[in-house]
């Protein structure tokens, strides 16, 4: 639009194929040097995406690691805990067993006071009789 005012008012097509060129070679190099920007500019945000996507990855591997530790740590106390609970069950009399299991249904604490009773202080391992000693028929 702006070519055609100025071919007008002065009214030579000569200069008007000149400008319209002119405006051509413009608009091009613009074009040119703009896309050479933009091809410039998508290369550094490329760049950077990659360079986060690489420090994430990193971090992201060093948590997994912390987190396997963490499970190999817990499956051990697990395997232990459940030893421990074996243990006490096989030296724990019927009666002792049931009274947990009551106090574990009603909610009650579990500390007891009493003395060979499950959470009260325990006697010598050696001074208590085998596990159902007395309570069945002797052989």
């Amino acid at each position: 639009m702006r070519e055609k005012g100025l071919v007008e008012g002065k009214g030579h097509s000569t200069d008007s194929m000149a400008l319209k060129l002119l405006f051509w070679e413009l608009e091009q190099r613009l074009i040119s040097s703009s896309g050479a920007s933009v091809v410039a500019i998508d290369n550094k945000i490329e760049q950077a995406m990659d360079l986060v996507k690489s420090h994430l990855m990193y971090a992201v591997r060093e948590e997994v690691e912390v987190l396997k530790e963490q499970i190999k740590e817990l499956v051990e106390r697990n395997s232990q805990l459940e030893q421990e609970n074996n243990l006490l069950k096989n030296l724990a009399s019927p009666e002792q067993l049931a009274q947990f299991q009551a106090q574990v249904q009603t909610g009650s604490p579990t500390l007891v006071t009493q003395p060979g009773v499950l959470g009260g202080p325990q006697a010598p391992a050696q001074s208590l009789p085998p596990p159902n000693q007395g309570t069945g028929p002797s052989a």
